[in-house]
């Protein structure tokens, strides 16, 4: 069964994809720095770039957007056709309204289209292309053939439609409803953009929870489950024929469901395959690098055959991780050599399969001599290593876990602790720089969990406390430090 299980605080929320206790996707966003992809702008063009057919537009951050034909939301993959590509017509001075298909990364500047596309659950409405199309998903030709038809037959003059994979089980009426939704929409759109202010946000894309909802609309998901009464009402009408279901556990959501030790480990450089096998994931500034090896898998046949079944098993948990880290860009797979020529053809095969069940286009390249193999994933939101790992200051060029998934480990572990001890007062020493941020998260009691209500919970700075070191206890510290404040069980 599939579970959407959705982690909310005021700080920072969190989504996670589960297929029988699987954690197949994860995604995670602070509230007050969340991405801005999908967002429509009224901008001011700068600079013209007539040779790249590009140009950069002015949207009021601090870097410029850069503005290229033939950018898209749109992934021309996932429909199996060529969207209708249009000219650049813009001059410097020129007021346009144009989208955000990918976020800031680095010194980039956001990446922008005047191709408006507007989501929802069914469809994705093109307000300045009539173009149809329905998601390759959809199998059936004369399921095709039909929805195809009926969004032409509602389709107002100029615009168009993209039918998606959730529409093939939809009801006639729901699409409809959406489709006139979608509509109105866009002339809300256009309202607001004539009233707005040059280089200025028009229209603001989702939230991570709404995102997520749509982009797992096509999955089959049974089950959505909320940690937040209020969030979960606004779910409603939102998640077709699947259950919402507001979890009121005393543990984390997540770590009810047993998806906390999961996440967890996306932050690992190694990750090892069942055979005792693993895989290296190395992120550099220019592309990912990821190096496969036998580990502890020994074979029972000869080396050839070893190193075949390892590559194998690796392709696919290679596939599962890029989706579950969110790694774009691109990357280089070192698998390892192998003699026989059908082996490596079945390997680049196994791989390129098991990346069907990845929503981002990606593109395979063949392998070299060498057993490398590369392949780039569509970038637009930062990747989960954005917010679950932070650069060593130590090692000059690694990383480490970040400071706020440190938070939320520690809070899953304070919470297990108070449970099963059946303390009403604990006593929590940190570093520095972790006392700082659960200080900046605004992190309260009950945000750590609803089984203890009128518990006290005292935050320290514990002396010479590395980044990764903390004490939970009873007993409190003596002498008390100057540094501590109590976690209150103030309403969120």
């Amino acid at each position: 069964m599939k579970q959407l299980l959705l982690d909310y605080t005021p700080y920072c929320t969190r989504a996670a994809l589960v297929e029988d206790g699987e954690l197949i996707e994860f995604s995670i966003e602070k509230n007050a720095a969340k991405g801005i992809v999908g967002n429509i702008y009224k901008g001011k063009v700068e600079n013209v770039l007539s040779g790249m057919e590009a140009a950069f537009v002015n949207i009021g951050l601090e870097r410029n957007g850069f503005l290229y034909v033939g950018e898209s939301l749109v992934d021309s993959k996932s429909i199996g056709a060529t969207m209708p590509r249009k000219k650049l017509n813009v001059s410097p001075g020129d007021i346009i309204m144009c989208q955000v298909v990918k976020d800031q990364f680095g010194q980039k500047g956001a990446r922008l289209t005047t191709d408006i596309t507007l989501p929802g659950y069914y469809l994705v409405l093109l307000p300045t292309s009539s173009f149809i199309g329905v998601s390759r998903k959809v199998v059936s030709q004369r399921r095709r053939e039909y929805l195809e038809q009926l969004v032409t037959s509602i389709c107002p003059e100029g615009m168009g439609f993209i039918l998606r994979s959730a529409a093939d089980k939809a009801q006639d009426e729901d699409i409809i409803s959406e489709a006139e939704s979608l509509i109105e929409l866009w002339r809300q759109v256009q309202a607001d953009y004539k009233r707005a202010k040059d280089k200025s946000v028009v229209f603001e894309e989702g939230n991570l929870f709404d995102r997520a909802l749509r982009d797992t609309f096509g999955e089959d998901v049974e089950k959505v489950v909320v940690n937040d009464e209020e969030v979960a009402k606004s779910l409603e009408g939102k998640v077709g024929d699947a259950a919402i279901e507001v979890y009121n556990g005393e543990r984390n959501i997540m770590a009810h469901f047993n998806v906390s030790e999961q996440i967890n480990r996306i932050c690992d450089r190694r990750v090892y395959l069942e055979n005792g096998a693993y895989i290296v994931i190395d992120k550099t500034e220019a592309l990912t690098v990821i190096d496969v090896n036998t580990g502890k898998f020994a074979g029972s046949k000869d080396l050839e055959d070893t190193v075949y079944k390892t590559n194998l098993a690796a392709a696919v948990c290679i596939a599962k991780q890029l989706r579950l880290r969110n790694i774009s860009g691109i990357v280089v797979i070192d698998f390892i050599d192998m003699q026989n020529e059908e082996h490596k053809e079945q390997v680049i095969e196994t791989l390129k399969e098991a990346l069907k069940n990845d929503r981002l286009k990606t593109s395979t390249v063949g392998m070299t001599p060498l057993g490398l193999v590369e392949l780039t994933r569509k970038k637009t939101r930062l990747q989960n290593d954005e917010y679950l790992l932070q650069n060593c200051t130590h090692c000059h060029g690694g990383y480490t876990i970040s400071n706020l998934q440190l938070v939320f480990m520690l809070r899953d572990e304070l919470l297990d602790y108070m449970l099963s001890n059946k303390c009403d007062v604990v006593y929590v020493g940190v570093s520095q720089v972790i006392y700082d941020t659960i200080a900046e998260c605004e992190v309260n009691a009950k945000q750590i969990g609803k089984g203890i209500e009128n518990k006290k919970i005292y935050i320290y700075v514990g002396e010479r406390f590395s980044r990764q070191k903390h004490v939970i206890s009873e007993n409190a510290p003596d002498p008390l430090p100057a540094n501590m404040f109590e976690l209150v069980n103030q309403e969120d």
